[in-house]
């Protein structure tokens, strides 16, 4: 995954009203929902992480609410692979996202990371995205349904780890328009999934197979660091496009380089708001507001003070970074 830019979902983004995206607006993987292997993700407690029935995919929650929604919706992915790979080639399959840090919000994307028996093939990886196209996103041609974002991964390239590592295939609504234009993703090195393996390794729930914990190797912290760091530039040039996701992306990042410890977007707008200058709040509590309510607010007026945030967190990752 190229740089998982803002948030629940996804990679350099634009706003997300324009692509389809809701939350999936720089991602919880490379910017921000990562944290430490051996950290419980806050607020999941391991009580949640109900070893599913390994034949079914069954999670343990019940069916009802947002958390049973993106569950059931994660499931039905999870057969949509094991459909179109087959049974032999789908060895374990988890969730990652905010799923595993505390919980859906309204907007969150649902995150799932397939671990692959062997490579796909072109004709493979294009039914998946039409099966994906048909069910993931507003614009699904089944009906509005919660953004899926699907990231496959050949168990032997990703274990033991290796940087940077290579992603399979990625599914993800910010790219809707590509696919829907016949582009199929092709395998590529992404080193983004340092911290995407490294959060579902702590949120260590599983929905098919062994738990992530036994699926993957640890990542080292210096590539996880790096590669969270990696995207801040990117970040900082959708800022004015998809601020709100932006803002609480960069105070992920930056509280995940102090701390070590994996928070949700609106977790980590929390503890960096103790710590930010009085000057540097309001806009990220407006962010933290809007991403809660499931709400994108309108920005124009802010722009100014969410540039003067944006830099000077960026300056405190900056410093973070070279710890």
């Amino acid at each position: 995954m190229p740089a998982h830019a803002h948030g629940d979902t996804g990679r350099a983004d634009t706003a997300p009203e324009a692509t389809g995206r809701e939350d999936t607006a720089h991602k919880d993987t490379a910017h921000g929902d990562t944290g430490r292997e051996d950290t419980a993700p806050e607020g999941t407690g391991r009580e949640d992480t109900a070893h599913e029935d390994t034949a079914h995919g069954d999670t343990g929650r019940d069916d009802t609410g947002t958390e049973g929604t993106g569950h059931q919706a994660a499931r039905r992915v999870v057969r949509i692979v094991r459909e179109t790979l087959g049974e032999d080639a789908v060895l374990g399959a988890c969730l990652h996202g905010s799923a595993v840090l505390g919980g859906l919000r309204p907007t969150s994307d649902v995150d799932v990371l397939v671990a692959l028996t062997r490579p796909t093939t072109g004709g493979e990886r294009r039914a998946l995205t039409d099966a994906l196209l048909a069910v993931s996103g507003e614009r699904a041609y089944e009906g509005p349904a919660r953004p899926v974002e699907l990231s496959l991964v050949v168990h032997d390239e990703v274990r033991p780890w290796r940087s940077p590592p290579v992603c399979e295939y990625l599914y993800g609504e910010w790219l809707r328009e590509d696919f829907e234009r016949g582009h199929t993703p092709a395998p590529a090195p992404c080193p983004d999934l340092a911290p995407l393996l490294t959060m579902a390794r702590a949120g260590d729930l599983s929905l098919h197979g062994p738990r992530p914990s036994a699926l993957f190797d640890p990542v080292p912290e210096a590539d996880l660091r790096a590669a969270i760091v990696a995207g801040v530039p990117e970040l900082l040039a959708d800022l004015d496009g998809d601020t709100r996701n932006v803002l609480l992306t960069l105070a992920r990042i930056h509280t995940t380089l102090r701390t070590g410890r994996i928070r949700s977007k609106d977790g980590a707008a929390d503890l960096l708001l103790g710590e930010l200058p009085e000057e540097h709040r309001p806009v990220l509590v407006a962010a933290r507001d809007q991403y809660l309510a499931g709400e994108y607010g309108e920005w124009s007026e802010l722009l100014p003070a969410a540039r003067a945030h944006a830099a000077h967190v960026a300056e405190a990752i900056k410093r973070a970074s070279s710890d």
